[in-house]
């Protein structure tokens, strides 16, 4: 079993940052992808950002240059730093992490319960 707790979350005013963490939990030996999705009232879930075991990167277009997704491998952590907030940024983020590797058992596709970013003035 695989859990991803996410933190960082809240309220900020448009130009503001905001620091997302997940940590996932468990026996884990190696997780391959790990990234963060988002969700608006109304639209279907998107990506944000990944990065692989290896720190190769792919962002969405919509916050390239705004955006950093990075992550501590032997923490099982992966971080997004979101800079110069703007309301539609506005969301649910969820963290995901892929072929996350528990002893001989490889889980696919792991997901986060979610955390609500808000940008508004």
């Amino acid at each position: 079993q695989v859990q991803l707790v996410e933190s960082g979350g809240g309220l900020v005013q448009p130009g503001g940052s905001l620091r997302l963490s997940c940590a996932a939990s468990g026996s884990i030996f190696s997780i391959n992808v790990m990234g963060w999705y988002r969700q608006a009232p109304g639209k279907q879930r998107e990506l944000v950002a990944a990065i692989t075991g290896s720190g190769k990167t792919n962002y969405a277009d919509s916050v390239k240059g705004r955006f950093t997704i990075s992550r501590d491998n032997a923490k099982n952590t992966v971080y997004l730093q979101m800079n110069s907030l703007k309301p539609e940024d506005t969301a649910v983020y969820y963290c995901n992490a892929d072929q996350v590797r528990v002893g001989v058992t490889i889980f696919f596709d792991s997901w986060g319960q979610g955390t609500q970013v808000t940008v508004s003035s």
